[in-house]
């Protein structure tokens, strides 16, 4: 998180209700101009908001007629991760694709779970009219803590817990394609360096492997799961090895992970593809350059954040029917690694 944001905590919505002597349910509902709160509760909260000089949430700042013209990009990852991760900066160049020209500002921001509590309230403190939560793990409490304060929240990939809006690529279709082609070109014991377990992405691709060789009845029980870097996709692909010295081909669920675990092939004198086919996921800008070239499932990247972008957007305009959730396609990249 920046250190701004650090600088300007302001009130919570905890402290407005302690001072009102309500709930922070009751604050909530009260900011968000609710039914159901008795005329005292809501003078109470009123005055408690006044008192400590809380500004509250983009609902509330809605009706008073003014917003902040600005959406945060909320990354879950520790920044050195972000900054060597193309993934995140395809995400970036979407969001700013889809902001052209629409005079609002883009705030990034990086979270981990020791600031979520001060991201928060820098959040529900006037200075974005919403946020685009990306790599989202495990139940992350930012998640419910933002739908306390009414923030306007989109996630990019599927979120695993509380259901907010979001916006994916297919990832069980693709894993799924991934498995099928490594089945057509006659391997008999596959493996996967599999995503991580606290992230719904993880799941779904490895669902999807499992599908597309439960098909082919043949075995899925070779899975080592990565962290989404090189060096958890070296560690993974060492552990497959042991595990079974026989493969002779391997799905990694991003082409990040890939890098790391061709390396290892490389290493141990596997031939790549002729001793064990390699399939990737993502088509970053690692997959063309790889030895060989990558063969992977392309999600387009950028259109997740443009599409992200969107349904915020749309959402702050007040615009009806937006749809929960959105699934964008993904396609085999064939090139010479499988």
């Amino acid at each position: 998180m920046t250190e701004t944001a650090k600088r300007r905590p302001g009130p919570r919505i905890e402290e407005v209700a302690r001072v009102a002597g309500v709930s922070k349910s009751t604050v909530s509902r009260v900011i968000n101009d609710e039914q159901y709160v008795s005329a005292r509760a809501r003078e109470a909260v009123h005055a408690a908001i006044a008192q400590l000089g809380y500004s509250p949430n983009q609902a509330a700042r809605a009706l008073a007629g003014h917003r902040a013209n600005a959406i945060a990009l909320v990354v879950s990852e520790p920044s050195g991760r972000v900054l060597g991760d193309p993934f995140f900066a395809g995400v970036l160049r979407g969001v700013h694709s889809e902001l052209a020209g629409r005079h609002v500002q883009l705030l990034l921001m990086m979270s981990q779970p020791t600031d979520t509590e001060d991201l928060v309230s820098y959040l529900s403190s006037g200075h974005v009219d919403g946020a685009l939560l990306v790599s989202l793990h495990g139940e992350d409490p930012l998640v419910p803590m933002l739908a306390e304060i009414g923030l306007p929240v989109v996630s990019g990939g599927r979120p695993l817990g509380r259901t907010v809006p979001f916006v994916d690529a297919d990832n069980f279709s693709g894993a799924l394609e991934a498995a099928r082609h490594l089945v057509s070109l006659g391997r008999k014991r596959i493996a996967t360096v599999a995503g991580p377990k606290d992230m719904a992405v993880g799941a779904d691709r490895l669902s999807g492997f499992k599908r597309g060789l439960s098909e082919a009845k043949m075995a899925n029980d070779l899975v080592v799961h990565g962290d989404f870097t090189p060096e958890g996709g070296a560690r993974a692909m060492e552990r497959l090895l042991q595990k079974e010295p026989h493969l002779d081909a391997v799905f990694v669920a991003a082409d990040i992970m890939a890098l790391g675990a061709m390396q290892v092939l490389h290493a141990q004198g596997r031939r790549i593809p002729q001793d064990v086919a390699v399939v990737g996921f993502d088509d970053s800008v690692f997959a063309a350059t790889a030895t060989p070239p990558l063969t992977t499932i392309r999600q387009d990247v950028e259109e997740l954040g443009r599409t992200m972008t969107w349904r915020l957007l749309a959402e702050l305009a007040g615009e009806a029917g937006l749809p929960p959730s959105l699934l964008l396609p993904t396609s085999l990249i064939k090139r010479a690694s499988a």
